[in-house]
């Protein structure tokens, strides 16, 4: 993370506006379409009814006044556990568990691993290190690894300021290639291609241009959560999934942004993590993942957002006894109403109830695995024999954590 990401906030905090703004008064999305259904030609379907956040909410900013404020910081005591159910007849299982380690937003301190089989901390090429376990025929049917560590984490303020940067040269991109390339599921073709550029047009500044495409999937995507009957995620992360049926969790938002985003010119990665979620502090609950994007740009460095969290506060939705949980639950600190400020603070800020595991999607991981490329690392990768075990069948990860 650049340093000067660390520059600029809000002298008041921008996420302490918690405005009573009823769902009447917040535009509405269109209703998701098909690939084939369009009117007009191309995506104006989309492009019609796209959102600008200055005319939804009331503001125009792209940088958070930010003279004074010190990022925001917070201590975690935080148990990982990675438990693992031997299948009858195995003779290899080898074990890939997510690791934090330090960068300018966290400090991992007094780390502490449980394992009933020898293990070694490794780096894959993208930089990510995780704790890998080989057990060669496996005399116990389960066995459990722990990681217990002490999380200093700070609030990201980056000061995005759409003044500070220049356009994007051929230079610059050649540079930064491997995050301007499509994976199997953040996928760049034609027709994102022609939507990206229906929704950047001109726009050359990549502050700006990445704030429209934000303001575009705020305007054309729903979370999940807010409709679980209706509504429902990939499972995947996929860029397709969510531009074809306008709704998906974290992973297939992020997976449209950073589709635009770099079919834009700008080059993008995706941060895989999970929230300290204070409502379960203190209990015996699984925090699960999350994901938020990371987008580069010239004189600024890498700059962080997070859509799919900032949609939850746009608040085009009602509170209910089916959603209410899962709402709540899908932020770091809880959900009550509508709030512009933090649908504004989440382009280029980040809450500090967060750890990082990870960056990157079609990974190769090290040791290098068997079964091919592995989509993310937000909690573990298990082979068995040379074929992946299944979460839930062959693996179980719980985080639980203690603010200090």
């Amino acid at each position: 993370m650049n340093a000067k990401l660390h520059t600029a906030a809000s002298p008041s905090d921008p996420r302490s506006s918690h405005r009573s703004t009823s769902p009447s008064n917040v535009a509405s999305k269109p209703s998701p379409v098909g690939p084939n259904d369009r009117s007009g030609g191309g995506h104006s379907f989309r492009t019609r009814t796209a959102l600008s956040i200055a005319a939804l909410l009331g503001t125009a900013a792209f940088a958070v006044d930010s003279a004074n404020a010190e990022p925001k910081s917070a201590t975690f005591q935080v148990r990982h556990e990675l438990a693992v159910t031997v299948p009858d007849g195995a003779k290899e299982v080898k074990v890939w568990f997510a690791y934090p380690t330090d960068d300018p937003a966290q400090t991992v301190k007094s780390m502490k691993i449980h394992s009933p089989y020898p293990h070694e901390i490794t780096t894959d090429p993208n930089g990510n290190k995780m704790l890998f376990v080989k057990v060669t025929d496996p005399e116990t049917k389960e066995f459990t690894i722990v990681e217990e560590f002490t999380l200093e984490r700070k609030e990201i303020l980056s000061g995005v300021d759409a003044s500070k940067t220049r356009p994007i040269t051929d230079e610059d991109r050649a540079k930064h290639a491997s995050f301007l390339e499509p994976s199997t599921q953040v996928v760049i073709d034609d027709e994102i291609r022609e939507l990206a550029k229906s929704i950047v047009g001109n726009e050359t500044n990549p502050v700006r241009a990445a704030r429209k495409i934000y303001d575009w999937e705020l305007g054309n995507v729903d979370y999940w959560v807010k409709d679980p009957e209706n509504k429902k995620a990939s499972g995947l992360g996929s860029t397709t999934y969510c531009l074809h049926n306008g709704t998906g969790n974290c992973t297939d938002f992020h997976a449209l942004w950073t589709s635009l985003a770099r079919a834009s010119g700008i080059p993008t990665r995706i941060v895989y993590g999970s929230f300290f979620k204070e409502e379960l502090d203190g209990q015996d609950r699984d925090q699960s993942y999350h994901c938020w994007p990371e987008f580069w740009v010239p004189e600024i460095g890498w700059v962080p957002h997070d859509v799919a969290v900032a949609d939850i506060f746009v608040g085009d939705f009602e509170l209910n006894d089916t959603n209410g949980d899962k709402v709540r639950l899908t932020t770091g600190d809880g959900y009550t109403a509508p709030d512009p400020a933090r649908v504004d603070y989440y382009f280029g800020n980040l809450d500090e109830r967060r750890v990082t595991w990870s960056r990157g999607r079609d990974l190769v991981l090290a040791p290098k695995q068997a079964s091919g490329p592995v989509s993310a690392l937000p909690k573990a990768h298990v082979e068995v024999d040379g074929k992946p075990g299944g979460e839930k069948t062959v693996w179980n990860r719980k985080l639980t954590f203690k603010q200090m």
